[in-house]
């Protein structure tokens, strides 16, 4: 199995559209106005260079990288590109194509010479788009996942059991799809610092910790073990969410509140659109100058928008702290899955 990732996607495609602009530090965020709250969305490599990364404030990007051209973030030009390549993923031969973004996906197929088959796929993309992409070989989901960071950019790379710990042993748990920074540190907190220490850890110790369900799957994934299957269903969505950065910062109750209300019906007119209730519900407060804070909570199963109005709102009441500057509010809104208990199902952290 095949995992394909296109090399600073975003930024790509704007030089495509500018190519006065190849070779230069390309920063793409918010309305492009670093004067503005925005984030960086993506950065190129030349930008990159400079310290600027993906969520990172604007204006901080900015100067890090006086020169860097900034541009607005233009979701139209890059669902159309990613469109052309899923398409040129799906035609190559015996591809089976399981899409995760808008820049990658899985691609299993039945082949001999997978270095072979990821050369010539590679360059299928490049002459459809003019897109560059990097590729991971491995033998469960998971190691072909990883090993595309190792084969970045424009190559490829293959992880299996016989050089898995070898490659990341030694490395930090962090690294490793699934594991982000809060989960690392309560491994840290376990005496597990490495991903051979983790592909080693008592069962027991991580099912104390993490539950009957995600302790064995830490293990699993500290071994590069998990799925071995590429499933082309199609795509159904979790959830739905919305934040805003706002301008200048939030302070009164009712301009809190109204914020909040307009968050939430535009996620719910999302959700209606899937015809499932909502389930869990997760609250983003980016406090002024910039500390932000996660919240989520599991409520009653509901579709009618008035009830989970009023969850939002309590919700809000109970996390938000009164007085304090709020710039950024997020809302997300998760609905039960179908295929929630389906076996081989690799868990994935959400947008948030």
């Amino acid at each position: 199995m095949l995992h394909v990732d296109l090399d600073q996607f975003i930024a790509a495609v704007e030089v495509l559209r500018r190519p006065e602009l190849a070779g230069l530090p390309v920063i793409v965020g918010g309305r492009g106005d670093p004067t503005e709250r925005a984030v960086v969305s993506t950065a190129s490599y030349e930008a990159r260079a400079f310290g600027v990364g993906s969520g990172m404030p604007l204006r901080i990007a900015a100067r890090k990288a006086p020169d860097a051209v900034i541009l607005p973030v233009d979701h139209e030009a890059y669902t159309e590109a990613s469109v052309a390549v899923m398409a040129t993923l799906r035609e190559q031969p015996g591809a089976t194509v399981q899409v995760l973004g808008w820049d990658e996906a899985f691609v299993g197929v039945d082949t001999d010479d997978p270095e072979a088959y990821a050369i010539d796929l590679r360059r299928a993309v490049l002459e459809r788009t003019r897109l560059h992409c990097s590729v991971g070989i491995g033998d469960t989901l998971v190691r072909a996942k990883v090993a595309t960071g190792f084969g970045k950019p424009q190559g490829m790379f293959r992880l299996t059991a016989g050089n898995w710990l070898e490659v990341m042993g030694h490395r930090a748990t962090i690294e490793l799809w699934g594991v982000g920074s809060k989960i690392s540190k309560r491994l840290a907190a376990l005496g597990i610092s490495t991903v051979a220490e983790l592909a080693a850890a008592d069962v027991d110790l991580l099912v104390a910790e993490f539950g009957p369900r995600m302790g064995p799957w830490f293990r699993e994934l500290g071994r590069g073990e998990g799925s071995r299957v590429v499933d082309d269903t199609e795509w159904v969505a979790r959830g739905h969410s919305r934040e805003t950065t706002y301008q200048a910062d939030l302070v009164e109750p009712a301009e809190i509140e109204a914020a909040l209300r307009t968050l939430a019906a535009a996620v719910l007119d999302d959700i209606a659109a899937e015809g499932r209730p909502v389930m869990r519900l997760t609250l983003k407060v980016r406090y002024a100058p910039f500390l932000t804070k996660t919240f989520s909570r599991k409520v009653a199963e509901t579709a009618d928008r008035d009830e989970v109005l009023a969850h939002v709102s309590r919700f809000a009441a109970d996390r938000i702290e009164p007085g304090r500057p709020i710039r950024l509010l997020g809302l997300r809104a998760e609905m039960p899955m179908p295929d929630d208990a389906r076996e081989g199902h690799t868990p994935t952290r959400s947008g948030w």
